[in-house]
């Protein structure tokens, strides 16, 4: 591997390119005709215009970012997070044009992209689950499962991801209503209308784990995160490791993500999720494959690069570390700063960013795409930076970050920085172990 082209924008743009130079390797930036000035195409070694703003026109292209590939030279594509990266026949067709895809082999990633064969699997490994049905077809059929189930429940789209085609209900009359809606969406959101029922865990915890796996057979583990914060099921703040957690729990759930990761042959990074309830039970609820937004910070409490060991896994080399010289060292805290306008619902906001000034300090990391004079485009989602800090123990980390949002200024465009600076200072989080449901009672 010599010239790796990144599939994607924004800051993993930037990191992928960054985990890049640091391999020797040249990097291809692609961008659409509203990224056309974009930071990351002028970081890269090379950039190549792929087509229109609209994101189907552009990222979501397969066949222009393969066309893109062979102009440029490149001998790997890494999809990075979100587009293309979780789709089974992209993958396949990098392989077959001749490329080194940067994750997974295609069939692993349906088999873990399909959420009701996710469960299946896990079963198999001796994972724990959430009590749920397999793939539905009919409101009938959803009907009798619910009654074995229970209620209240998750209608889930099978091919869904990243918090999106997920539906609560609570009663069978809202099930009868949901189940056709949902297969409607999940047809027009992710060209898949199966879905399947799972059972809604009161006041669970988001804990996953991120593993590590190569073409020699070897698993590791870089522990887990809490990634509870949510607004509609979109992460906001994300901690490693997680608060509180008991180190009976940490080992049981960490193995699991190992077991798991290993019985479906999987190679590359990924994410292993789970809910843990109230009273320390902990069950699966999908894989994740791919790098996740908030990989930095198991990078931050382990010391390894992440994305440097997906290209180093791709180009067929064994793994960097042994689990056992993995260490876990201090606490980390990131926060997301999306331009949305938390006074208007959290709507989108695109515009030009008139100031943009980067925090640091020790322990300190941003993260972004983006400069003073850049346009946030409405055609992509609102996140603008990654505001990561670290230290030897939680209260530094969050200190770290507080005063790293003193030093951020972003004008142009609204943004969630005073949502941040409010929740860093709320008791309840302080105190750690907020489950997922905590910021929508909160707001």
């Amino acid at each position: 591997m010599k010239r790796v082209l990144i599939a994607n924008r924004g800051e993993i743009a930037v990191r992928v390119i960054r985990a890049a130079h640091t391999l020797g390797l040249e990097a291809v930036a692609v961008h659409s005709d509203a990224d056309r000035d974009s930071r990351w195409t002028q970081l890269a070694d090379h950039a190549v215009h792929i087509g229109k703003s609209a994101a189907a026109k552009s990222y979501l292209d397969a066949e222009a970012i393969l066309r893109a590939a062979r102009e440029s030279g490149a001998d790997a594509v890494h999809p990075g997070y979100g587009f293309l990266s979780e789709q089974p026949a992209f993958a396949a067709a990098v392989a077959e044009a001749g490329l080194t895809f940067v994750g997974p082999s295609a069939e692993v990633i349906e088999r873990m992209g399909d959420k009701a064969a996710a469960r299946t699997a896990a079963t198999a490994a001796g994972v724990p689950v959430v009590p749920g049905s397999g793939a539905l077809e009919a409101p009938e059929a959803a009907l009798a499962a619910a009654e074995e189930i229970g209620y209240p429940l998750l209608v889930k789209a099978a091919a869904g991801g990243g918090g999106r085609g997920i539906r609560p209900v609570r009663t069978p009359e809202e099930l009868a209503e949901v189940v056709p809606a949902a297969q409607a969406e999940a047809r027009s959101a992710f060209g898949d209308g199966t879905v399947y029922l799972e059972r809604a865990l009161e006041n669970a915890r988001h804990i996953e784990v991120q593993v590590l796996a190569d073409t020699h057979g070897h698993v590791v583990h870089t522990f887990e995160r809490d990634c509870s914060v949510q607004r509609r099921r979109q992460k906001l703040i994300e901690e490693a490791p997680a608060p509180g957690l008991a180190e009976d729990t940490r080992e049981a759930i960490t193995a699991a993500a190992v077991r798991l990761t290993e019985s479906v042959g999987y190679t590359g990074a990924g994410t292993v999720e789970f809910l843990l309830s109230p009273t320390g039970e902990f069950h699966f609820i999908e894989m994740n494959t791919r790098i996740q937004v908030e990989h930095p910070i198991s990078e931050e409490i382990t010391g390894i690069d992440l994305v440097a060991e997906q290209l180093r896994i791709a180009a067929g080399a064994p793994l960097s570390v042994a689990q056992e010289e993995i260490g876990r060292h201090g606490a980390a805290v990131e926060l997301r700063i999306n331009a949305e306008d938390p006074d208007r619902d959290f709507a989108p906001s695109p515009g030009e960013l008139t100031r943009y000034d980067f925090p640091a300090g020790p322990g300190v990391r941003f993260e972004t795409g983006f400069l003073c004079g850049s346009r946030i485009s409405p055609f992509y989602d609102s996140m603008i930076a990654k505001v990561v800090a670290h230290g030897p123990d939680r209260a530094t980390a969050i200190a770290r970050a507080r005063q790293a949002l003193t030093e951020l200024t972003v004008e142009g465009v609204p943004t969630t920085i005073g949502l941040h600076q409010r929740l860093l200072a709320d008791p309840e989080f302080l105190t750690g172990g907020v489950h997922t449901k905590w910021l929508e009672q909160r707001l």
